[in-house]
């Protein structure tokens, strides 16, 4: 019965779990508001942030789960991807504790750890399943075979899905992080009221670089002809882009669904917060006869639940690592 400890630091968000034989039994995430003030993350004010909250995020994670270091049996942590200082926090942390403890080390890709949070709770996908994963860095149709057999087969040639939901914030001058207000505005818009063009990429490949272009033009345009366009139509404009994204994700994911003959359908990583694509994709699932996985709000963001579920994985086949490892900024599958 492993318990294991986890550490996750790859962006903003200090987080620390507990994975006692497979079960989550605590997952404290400490939120860095310093970055609100710049409209988006400093890195090196991430680093410093996390250097601070790392040692309380652990004392605390260990006595919700009532679990004293010296019962721990491994230390798992996000080696990548992510902004490398903030990486490098964790990473150090992670190393030093379980040298202290003669513990094994267990490392983890960031992106493999948001698809097996579904692995947490009940219901549970089976295998072969398709996981499209959205974050503010990645946009990714991914099949998975096995908790560690993962093949990308669609991705974003350039910008994420996230970043077109903060940029899209940024041009509404809605404050730092934006993604979450444009999906609180959109719940009292019209999503029909504007239309915006979808990207003609072929294969299962996103591209939002030229979304968010029109975006700009689209606001640019309508204040040059009323400069309250943006206050008098607030709800409507984020109803109608939060719409737009949503199809072209859905769009490529049918595609991916009905080309790979398979209906366990899951959703991860932060933008599977959203209302409107859990609506969507549910609604998806009643006319496509899909089985749909989303994970509980707490484990879409940057979380070190997920962190811990695929340690204990890890674990299980004694995957674990040196001393010697160090963070990746860009890590692949």
């Amino acid at each position: 019965m492993p318990i294991i400890l986890a550490i996750e630091s790859s962006c903003d968000e200090t987080s620390v779990a507990i994975c006692n034989n497979g079960k989550i039994t605590a997952n404290v995430i400490a939120n860095q508001t310093i970055h609100e003030n710049y409209g988006g993350v400093i890195p090196e004010l991430a680093s410093r942030v996390h250097q601070q909250n790392i040692v309380p995020a652990v004392q605390q994670a260990l006595a919700i789960a009532k679990v004293n270091k010296n019962e721990l049996n491994g230390v798992a942590f996000t080696r990548g991807p992510g902004l490398l200082g903030a990486l490098l926090v964790g990473v150090s942390f992670a190393k030093s504790f379980a040298l202290a403890l003669d513990l094994p080390l267990i490392a983890v890709n960031h992106m493999q750890a948001h698809i097996l949070a579904h692995f947490i709770d009940e219901p549970k996908p089976k295998f072969p399943f398709l996981c499209l994963t959205v974050s503010g860095g990645h946009t990714q149709i991914v099949l998975v075979k096995d908790y560690f057999d993962m093949e990308i087969v669609g991705e974003t040639l350039d910008d994420a899905a996230g970043e077109a939901f903060d940029k899209t914030a940024k041009i509404l001058n809605l404050p730092y992080p934006g993604g979450p207000l444009i999906d609180k505005y959109a719940k009292d818009g019209n999503p029909l009221a504007f239309k915006f063009p979808e990207p003609q990429i072929q294969g299962l490949n996103y591209s939002f670089s030229g979304f968010k272009t029109a975006i700009l033009y689209f606001i640019r345009d309508r204040q040059k002809e009323n400069p309250q366009f943006i206050e008098q139509n607030l709800a409507d404009i984020c109803a109608s882009v939060q719409y737009s994204i949503v199809n072209i994700l859905l769009n490529k994911l049918k595609k991916a669904a009905k080309q790979y003959d398979i209906k366990e359908i899951a959703i991860a990583g932060g933008v599977s917060a959203n209302s409107g694509l859990r609506n969507a994709l549910t609604e998806m699932k009643e006319s496509l006869g899909w089985n749909v996985y989303i994970p509980a709000f707490q484990y879409c963001t940057d979380n070190a639940g997920m962190i811990a579920i695929a340690g204990y994985q890890k674990f299980l086949v004694g995957e674990f690592v040196g001393q010697d490892i160090s963070p990746m900024a860009r890590m692949n599958f």
